[in-house]
């Protein structure tokens, strides 16, 4: 059984577009989703985000609910996420693959009480819930499209777990990775009910914030004063590009997507259960970890210049051999140069290989670059 409340948009963009833009963001598509893309000098964000605390719009969400006593046994075997052990309070990570094993959408499924939130894409807000609604047929299970009524924000740094509990009262510092819980936030007068999930962005410290559509507004005002009273700043994802791929975080629709399978991606021992049993896709994910190697795989470079080339630029060997693409690239003030992620061949992946992008140089790294630069002589 199933319900959805509206339609997907063609024309997806921020309920925030125009507060942000009143506070003079200058916006580009995210996710499929028109986004602020800075609100002030990138780098200054990056800096603020990094020694202090950054608010992030990550209204890119589409949001489903299930609900039903057959809700865990269905959405298990539909997923590569291990949703059967999930206590209340815990999440999980997962992928929607066909039977090729490729990956048809991201997931994050946030076990309740009494339900099931599953956070995916807006841009795929359709295709995914047809996807899980098109097994629900003697399962005792209702999905519904929570989006329209939904909205998200994120909070990440190092002050973030500190101004998490001035918010909310709640020893985020002690929340497991992908632990939620139910609370308010008192923020400048007004209590805000709102659901705390613990989930990184850019590799720090970091919670979205899942609340109603309607309080939005004044969350992300309040919530801009409280970042900016410790150091922090909203940012706008040219910083959060800056960041993520530091971290050596893939996006999803980015870096890896129906043209790829789970290993050629690296994101197999994030998104998969190898323990949880059958799942859609499960055949070719075992079939490829028993073979022991895909022939791409995604793989960090460092150029030699600060300029980033696009999305799909060819990467050739010394001589002129074609070794992959890039999927996503952008300047790293950690390097001092531009950094990127790119499906390369497995013959090329070996950290230090030096390759050819365009007119520049590259050199094979391993991500998250922190790591990468510390391992250096």
């Amino acid at each position: 059984m199933a319900e959805q409340n509206i339609e997907k948009d063609p024309n997806l963009e921020t309920p925030l577009l125009e507060a942000q833009r009143a506070a003079g963001a200058k916006f580009a598509e995210y996710f499929g989703v028109r986004l602020p893309a800075q609100f002030r000098d990138p780098l200054a964000e990056y800096a603020a985000a990094r020694k202090g605390v950054a608010l992030i719009d990550s209204n890119f969400r589409a949001v489903f609910a299930l609900s039903g006593p057959d809700r865990v046994r269905y959405l298990n075997a539909v997923t590569s996420g291990n949703i059967r052990d999930l206590a209340p309070g815990q999440s999980a990570l997962g992928l929607l693959l066909n039977a090729q094993g490729h990956m048809l959408a991201e997931l994050i499924t946030l076990a309740l009480e009494d339900r099931l939130l599953v956070l995916g894409h807006a841009f795929l807000r359709q295709r995914t819930f047809e996807i899980l609604d098109k097994f629900i047929i003697m399962d005792d299970a209702t999905l519904t499209d929570e989006t329209a009524r939904t909205g998200t924000l994120a909070i990440e740094g190092p002050e973030a777990p500190e101004l998490l509990r001035e918010l909310t009262q709640l020893d985020f510092a002690q929340f497991p990775a992908g632990a939620h819980a139910a609370t308010e936030m008192e923020v400048s007068g007004a209590t805000i009910p709102c659901r705390i999930l613990r989930h990184s962005l850019f590799g720090f410290p970091g919670a979205e914030v899942l609340l109603t559509r309607e309080s939005l507004p004044a969350a992300w005002q309040a919530l801009g004063e409280a970042v900016r009273a410790r150091g922090g700043s909203p940012i706008g994802y040219r910083a959060l590009e800056m960041l993520r791929l530091e971290a050596g975080i893939p996006w999803f629709g980015t870096d890896f997507d129906e043209h790829h399978i789970p290993q050629e991606a690296g994101v197999e021992s994030t998104h998969i259960s190898f323990t949880k049993g059958c799942y859609t896709g499960q055949e070719i994910v075992e079939r490829v970890r028993s073979r022991g190697h895909v022939n791409r795989r995604l793989a960090g470079l460092q150029f030699s210049s600060a300029e980033a080339p696009k999305a799909g630029t060819a990467v050739l060997s010394l001589d002129g051999t074609e070794a992959g693409h890039v999927t996503s690239a952008a300047f790293s003030p950690l390097a001092g140069k531009a950094i990127g992620m790119a499906y390369l061949r497995r013959e090329y992946l070996q950290p230090g290989t030096t390759l050819r992008c365009g007119t520049a140089d590259s050199e094979v790294i391993e991500l998250p670059l922190r790591a990468a630069i510390a391992s250096r002589p």
